[in-house]
């Protein structure tokens, strides 16, 4: 057994180094490199390569140049503009100035350490801004979290086990696990984007969710039906939402389910030792009008016995991919659920993390994870 040794020692080069170089490590670097590139990338499609193809022909140098500059510049406010701008200048007067000796000695030398201390304060700026910004992501990711339903839920004659992975700090999928005299709702949905305007979204349709089910205990094809409206309550805005939504009546062997363009859910029946697709007819929320989505939004009752398993999950599962640009496939899903859908919901969750973790080995997922199953514990 390692021991470590928690006692404060001074604070020393050997100290400053460590802490200058944790977390440095190859694999790290080629990553963040990459990212790095991809961002340099964009900005150098958005201001020059798009603006090329409108116009049907190469744009000169020193419009590329000044395009980029601006572009990369806006997104400063105006004061360090201002200051990155004079600091620029500055170190283009500085050499230029010196080579065709037309001012004194003394002021043209003034320009270089203008030129290094501004861009030394911007960058400063920049950093402590961008640290405060962490921060508040940080923060945001914690209130996400929190809404979460528990990773484990136990009934007299349901389980319910989860597993949550979001791609940024924060996500746009949503898993609720709502437990009302009746019986267990269990919605997953994803909220099309991802990132932070995704992840306010689905925390505003969790707080919708909540309100009907605890107002109205609708059937799970209200409930997407007066979602659908909230979605579609604004013309301008273009998101969508695929899901599912499963009511598990207390006491009653079976469950009832919808499906809004969302994965098809993996059944596995005890009794057939088999694997099935719950397909079911419906479009994303959003994506139409709500009569029209009453219309094809179809509406599935299943037997649920003791043994039986339910998996449903989002498309960050089936889509991860590995180092060799692989997906984990739909097909790895049924395997599973065929071998471990007879055992608890925490045992099969578990099985396909492991499972997934193994086919992606160090490779960052692009989408959020998010998958849940729920089993009747045989008595």
């Amino acid at each position: 057994m390692s021991l470590k040794n928690e006692a404060q020692s001074g604070y020393g080069t050997k100290k400053f180094y460590k802490d200058y170089v944790s977390g440095m490590s190859k694999e790290r670097f080629s990553k963040e490199l990459t990212a790095d590139t991809d961002r340099l990338k964009q900005l150098y499609e958005e201001a020059v390569e798009n603006i090329e193809r409108q116009q049907g022909q190469q744009l000169p140098g020193h419009i590329k140049f000044l395009r980029l500059f601006s572009d990369l510049t806006q997104r400063l406010n105006p004061t360090r503009r201002l200051i990155f701008g004079l600091g620029s200048v500055s170190f283009v007067a500085h050499y230029l100035f010196s080579f065709i000796e037309i001012l004194p000695v003394v002021l043209f030398e003034l320009f270089l350490p203008f030129s290094a201390v501004s861009m030394f304060m911007l960058l400063l700026v920049e950093l402590l801004e961008k640290s405060d910004v962490q921060k508040e992501i940080d923060l945001a990711r914690e209130i996400q979290l929190s809404l979460l339903p528990g990773t484990s839920i136990n009934k007299q004659n349901l389980e319910v086990y989860s597993f949550a992975h979001t791609a940024k700090e924060v996500g746009g999928d949503y898993l609720d696990v709502i437990q009302t005299d009746k019986g267990t709702y269990v919605i997953i949905a994803d909220v099309s984007g991802k990132g932070l305007s995704a992840a306010l979204y689905m925390v505003r349709m969790q707080a919708l969710v909540n309100l009907i089910v605890e107002r109205d205990h609708p059937s799970p094809k209200d409930l997407f039906l007066q979602l659908n409206n909230y979605v579609k309550s604004n013309s301008k805005d273009k998101t969508f939402v695929t899901g599912c939504a499963a009511f598990f009546p207390n006491d009653e062997e079976h469950f009832e389910y919808v499906r809004a363009g969302h994965n098809i859910p993996v059944y596995y029946n005890r009794e057939k030792d088999n694997t099935f697709r719950l397909k079911a007819n419906g479009f994303a929320l959003g994506m139409t009008s709500t009569k029209l989505l009453e219309q094809n939004l179809e509406t599935k009752k299943y037997h649920f016995k003791p043994g039986d398993s339910v998996l449903f999950y989002t498309d960050g599962l089936n889509e991860a991919r590995n180092s060799y640009g692989e997906e984990y496939g739909e097909e790895r899903i049924d395997s599973l659920m065929e071998i471990y859908g007879s055992l608890h919901s925490k045992t099969v969750i578990n099985k396909i993390q492991s499972s997934l973790e193994a086919f992606v080995g160090g490779e960052s997922p692009l989408d959020d994870i998010t998958f849940t199953c729920i089993h009747r514990p045989e008595k």
